[in-house]
């Protein structure tokens, strides 16, 4: 038995040297082939005008702008963030599969997504509200829809919140996007537009004045940055962020910039709100 100690010794040894090697050249291989390594990846909306929006391979609107200055607070320079686009369904798995650090998509906080994910902020306060053709002056809110042709993306809620409160009779018209709303809208083929408003001040200001924002929100939809379940210290750092960026006046630039031309203004009994999630 004495004889066989030591080559069964060497053998470990040689294994526990093949593993650690394997280890290490894993981990190179990964390190390597990661060009995220030393990035924050934050989801936005590719297609919302004014919020998150693809341009030309620059990203743009206001949640992009809150993003920049929450990363920049975090130590990471415009040059250092990787935008992904995180479409409404995708958020959840994106955040808990690690695909992201945090998202910035018009997240609006909510018992059912908090079981899932954290939230930092909110970082605004929108509500529902109604895009019209510039010169159509009888819509003036969600009750004067009734007979209307409505137009709102499909499986939102923002048409059932309508139909439900408001305006037993309207046609609903589903479309993939706000933007084949709009184009819906530019031609006729529907009445008005439905869902938050500052969505709609992007699709107004991106029209260059051929459409309005009717200017009476009905909800109140608290937007947060999400994050992983459970990441309270990074919660405290984007809320700190988020307190400093309306503080100096940054919130309110990003909000002006974003949405020119529209007369957009967020209802002032909710905004700009303090950051609370995650405390």
């Amino acid at each position: 038995m004495h004889g066989m100690g030591r080559p069964l010794k060497r053998l470990a040894r040689n294994l526990t040297a093949i593993l650690c090697a394997l280890g290490c050249l894993v981990s190179l291989a990964a390190c390597g082939s990661d060009k995220e390594a030393g990035k924050i990846r934050v989801g936005i909306k590719f297609d919302q005008p004014g919020l998150g929006f693809k341009k030309a391979g620059t990203y743009v609107g206001f949640d992009v702008d809150v993003a920049t200055y929450i990363a920049d607070k975090l130590g990471y320079s415009a040059d250092d963030i990787v935008w992904k686009e995180a479409p409404s369904k995708q958020r959840e798995a994106m955040l808990q599969n690690g695909d992201v650090d945090m998202i910035l998509a018009s997240y609006s906080i909510t018992d059912e997504r908090k079981r899932a994910v954290s939230f930092a902020g909110p970082y605004i306060v929108a509500g529902q509200d109604l895009l019209v053709r510039k010169e159509d002056h009888h819509i003036r809110g969600p009750e004067d829809l009734n007979g209307k042709r409505l137009c709102s993306v499909t499986g939102s809620t923002s048409a059932v919140t309508v139909k439900k409160k408001f305006a037993k009779e309207v046609q609903l018209m589903e479309q993939p996007g706000y933007a084949e709303c709009a184009t819906a809208l530019f031609s006729g083929i529907v009445d008005a537009v439905t869902t938050d408003d500052i969505i709609l001040a992007g699709l107004a200001s991106a029209s260059r004045g051929r459409l309005r924002l009717v200017g009476k929100p009905f909800t109140q939809e608290y937007y947060g940055v999400g994050i992983k379940k459970g990441n309270t210290q990074l919660a405290h750092k984007i809320n700190a962020a988020l307190a400093d960026m309306e503080a100096n006046g940054s919130w309110q630039r990003a909000l002006e910039n974003n949405t020119r031309g529209t007369h957009y203004k967020p209802d002032p009994r909710f905004n700009p709100p303090k950051p609370t999630e995650g405390e």
